[in-house]
């Protein structure tokens, strides 16, 4: 569940979104390297098995385990999903985190439900055959993210987890917010929210106004896999920060 990406010094640490893997960030892995010692990581439920309860603390404390050879403070890169298990786990383990960057995620969500989207993603003509039904039928961006997500068989390709889990993953954004967690962080943070995001207006604006040393940046024609969707953008913005906080 936690990958070995190389390089040397600072660890950093990478989680991927909801339906995403540690693969999802293989494109970044070499300018990465420059700066530290990568480390990817499989969330629960995501090809391994789920937590007994689909609680973010639940998921926040498999993490902290999975992490516990880590004994050096982290900085930690999250993507959506990736981004809330970040700050959480800083919120629980201030001394094992010493900068963090949050990938389009907001901390309230609450009133939405995932019911319309778990049914279509159960309506998904699994198996796809091959890549090109993959990126035939989720486009090249979003695409390309479940090609390195979903499970390969002999049929052809997968989902790595059960619509259920990932259903009630986002349903409990829907029912609590992570405004306590997020006002306690104080490390150095980078905020990154796509022009096309899927966060309620102007919350991630707010978590920099609040948060003592964070800056919010808004990339330009992206959507909410900003990493991948405006790669250069996204690089240019984590290796500026990085660059401040490892000195």
């Amino acid at each position: 569940m936690l990958y070995d990406e190389g390089g040397t010094g600072v660890p950093i640490l990478l989680l991927h979104g909801l339906m995403g893997s540690a693969r999802t960030w293989r494109s970044q892995l070499d300018w990465l390297r420059a700066f530290g010692h990568v480390h990817s990581f499989d969330a629960a439920g995501h090809g391994r098995p789920a937590p007994d309860e689909l609680t973010t603390e639940a998921f926040v404390a498999d993490l902290a385990a999975a992490t516990e050879s880590i004994t050096e403070p982290m900085v930690v890169i999250g993507h959506s999903m990736g981004g809330l298990h970040g700050w959480m786990f800083t919120a629980a383990h201030p001394d094992r985190v010493r900068a963090l960057v949050v990938e389009d995620m907001a901390p309230d969500f609450q009133g939405r439900t995932a019911e319309h989207w778990a049914a279509v993603i159960g309506a998904w003509p699994q198996p796809f055959p091959n890549d090109a039904a993959v990126l035939e039928f989720f486009g090249p961006v979003a695409g390309r993210y479940f090609l390195d997500s979903f499970t390969r068989g002999p049929d052809g390709y997968r989902l790595h987890g059960a619509v259920a889990t990932f259903r009630d993953i986002s349903q409990e954004w829907g029912t609590r917010d992570f405004w306590s967690q997020w006002r306690s962080i104080t490390v150095p943070t980078l905020v990154i929210e796509g022009e096309y995001t899927i966060t309620p207006p102007g919350q991630m604006r707010e978590m920099a106004a609040v948060h003592p040393d964070a800056r919010h940046v808004l990339i330009a024609a992206a959507g909410h896999l900003v990493h991948d969707d405006q790669p250069a953008a996204y690089r240019a913005e984590v290796e500026s920060f990085l660059r401040r906080v490892l000195v």
